[in-house]
């Protein structure tokens, strides 16, 4: 996992989405531009012909489900080119939008904020896709396919033992906790973010450096993989910044709060199509959606884990769950 989810757009990076072998922050090398040949386990082939760019986000997810979607479309008979790995959101973005690449794994959240600039929360996450996809086809021609069953959104979470110390699973009730126990870890980006952490605070009635909110003390800023582990030893905080679906909060046995105030942004992943290759392949739509239906926050986890902590590489961990699904062969 990155160090950084790079959910703000990075600029000036769109000429290096081609020859980039490293995941940012991981530490782990891609096999990027290569995935694991295989067939559909019927041995049809209703892509053949099709010529079909995947390109992906440089971080693990992104590259992870990238990964699946070249195996799969691969197996499906379509000839597919690998730019998964491309560096900071605006690379992939950007290959979207001028036809270099063809499909992408996306988020909502993503795309309302950074690429659409939109300021509303849409709490609803069936309401926030039908309002990325509709402006998203009327003013860059790419379509969203119905989004997967899972939510990469931002959350607070807690050790276990301060979860059983504090008796507490919901956002709200830290207001309800002594000032001292107010204690956050969070990254830079998130910290300063319009939509992030001084806003948050304010909706769950614990204002920024007051002496009854959240002291600027109470708050430590640090980078997004210390924040895990600090939260893990709940030093120097009770509750830490993390993703939905980042694998170490099952490794660190962290406990996510309940945003009962739905003050997150939904970022539910999607696969993005351009619409003149959905028009002349719509049997993208049906064998993507035969993916999408079986990912899940707790799947993505554990398929996130073996390549952050267990050290698999994407392209592998992408084949071994498609074959353990029955999807390739």
């Amino acid at each position: 996992m990155p160090i950084a989810r790079l959910r703000n757009t990075t600029l000036g990076l769109a000429v290096a989405i081609l020859g980039v072998l490293t995941i940012a922050g991981c530490g782990l090398v891609s096999s990027s531009g290569t995935f694991h040949k295989a067939s559909l386990p019927d041995g049809k082939t209703p892509l053949a012909g099709a010529q079909i760019t995947v390109t992906s986000k440089n971080f693990t997810e992104s590259i992870l489900l990238g990964k699946i979607a070249a195996t799969y479309l691969a197996a499906a008979g379509a000839d597919v080119s690998d730019l998964t790995n491309a560096p900071g959101s605006a690379s992939s973005r950007q290959a979207m939008l001028n036809g270099s690449a063809d499909l992408a794994w996306e988020y909502t959240g993503t795309a309302w904020v950074t690429y659409l600039h939109e300021t509303d929360v849409i709490a609803d996450p069936t309401e926030l896709w039908q309002k990325v996809h509709d402006v998203e086809l009327a003013e860059n021609h790419l379509v969203w396919l119905p989004p997967a069953n899972f939510n990469d959104t931002y959350a607070f979470a807690m050790s276990s033992a301060t979860a059983q110390r504090l008796g507490i699973t919901r956002m709200s009730q830290i207001a309800q906790l002594p000032v001292s126990e107010r204690t956050f870890c969070v990254n830079e980006e998130f910290f300063s973010r319009p939509d992030g952490f001084l806003p948050m605070l304010n909706t769950y009635d614990m204002p920024y450096n007051t002496p009854d909110g959240v002291p600027s003390g109470n708050v430590t800023q640090m980078d997004s993989g210390v924040v895990y582990t600090s939260t893990a030893k709940s030093s120097p905080c009770n509750f830490g910044m993390v993703y939905t679906t980042d694998g170490r909060i099952k490794n660190l046995d962290l406990t996510v709060l309940e945003d009962d105030e739905h003050f997150f942004l939904p970022y539910s992943g999607t696969v993005v199509v351009r619409e003149d290759v959905l028009d002349a392949h719509p049997e993208i739509a049906p064998l993507m959606a035969t993916v999408s239906e079986r990912l899940t926050d707790d799947l993505l986890q554990e398929l996130n884990g073996r390549v952050d902590i267990d050290g698999q590489d994407p392209s592998d961990v992408a084949y071994d769950w498609l074959v353990s699904e029955g999807l390739i062969t």
